[in-house]
This record gives C-alpha cells, structure tokens and sequence, in this order.
C-alpha cells in the first residue's frame, strides 16, 4: 500500500498561511511585497527548491558515517530557471554539492551524491519530471 502525506494550510490573512507537516510543525508561507504579501515567510517555488535539497542533503548526510568519511562541513546551493511563461515553472535545475574538511575522500564523496541523485532522492526524480536536472560535487580541501 502506498504511504500518503497530509499537510494543511491555513489562511491568515493578505497573502499569508501556515502550513502544518507531518511532524507537527509549521511554516508559514507569504507573497513577497512586489506580490501583494508582506515578505514574511517562505515563497512557495522556493520551498520547493529546499525540499529538493533537504531530500538528498539527508540522503547524503545518512551516507556519511556508513562509508565511514571525515566530512567537516557540507552545504547544498541550488539555483533554478523559471520559464518566462504563465504559469511559471521550473525548467532546470543545478545542484551544487559543496564539502568542507581536511581529509576529504573525493571518491567516495561522489558516490554517496551520485547514490542520492541517481537512486535515493524522490524529490529529484520529481523535478525531473519537468526540469532538467544537473549538478556538481566540489570539494574545499583545508
């Protein structure tokens, strides 16, 4: 049987919500001013952009100490292109894998980014239903 996800998002007026998830916590959503909100809260096409790299930002992280790697430090940017068209969508997608230490197995690394992007990541095969999808490892050796 398939698992299903339920969120719920409540108005609070102007251009804003929050947003419920399964954990129990909440966000609160909002238009930027130029839209018609007050800027305070996370844009919806963002959001998705997060939740693409919290899925393979976990996977890679749960990878980390089952390949037994010294990783000082990781972070994720990711930048999208939106069509010029209504509605807006993305069209690609580039993933930016950034590690950080001074024993860095670049190999392995890779792997575990390719594991995540190739198999692991539900939120990228998602994308690449409508964008395309490329990214990069880079390694910041101290």
């Amino acid at each position: 049987m398939a698992s299903t996800n339920h969120i719920s998002a409540q108005w609070l007026g102007g251009m804003a919500f929050e947003s419920t998830n399964p954990s129990g916590k909440t966000l609160r959503i909002d238009a930027s001013p130029e839209d018609g909100g007050e800027g305070d809260g996370l844009r919806p096409k963002a959001l998705m952009l997060s939740s693409l790299a919290g899925c393979s930002g976990l996977d890679v992280v749960s990878l980390i100490p089952k390949m037994k790697l010294e990783v000082r430090d990781f972070r994720m940017d990711i930048a999208a292109e939106l069509s010029q068209e209504h509605p807006k969508t993305y069209i690609s997608v580039r993933l930016e894998y950034h590690f950080y230490g001074p024993s860095l197995d670049h190999k392995k690394l890779e792997r575990a980014v390719q594991l995540s992007v190739e198999k692991y990541c539900g939120v990228i095969e998602m994308f690449r239903s409508f964008a395309a999808v490329d990214h990069e490892v880079i390694f910041h050796d101290e």
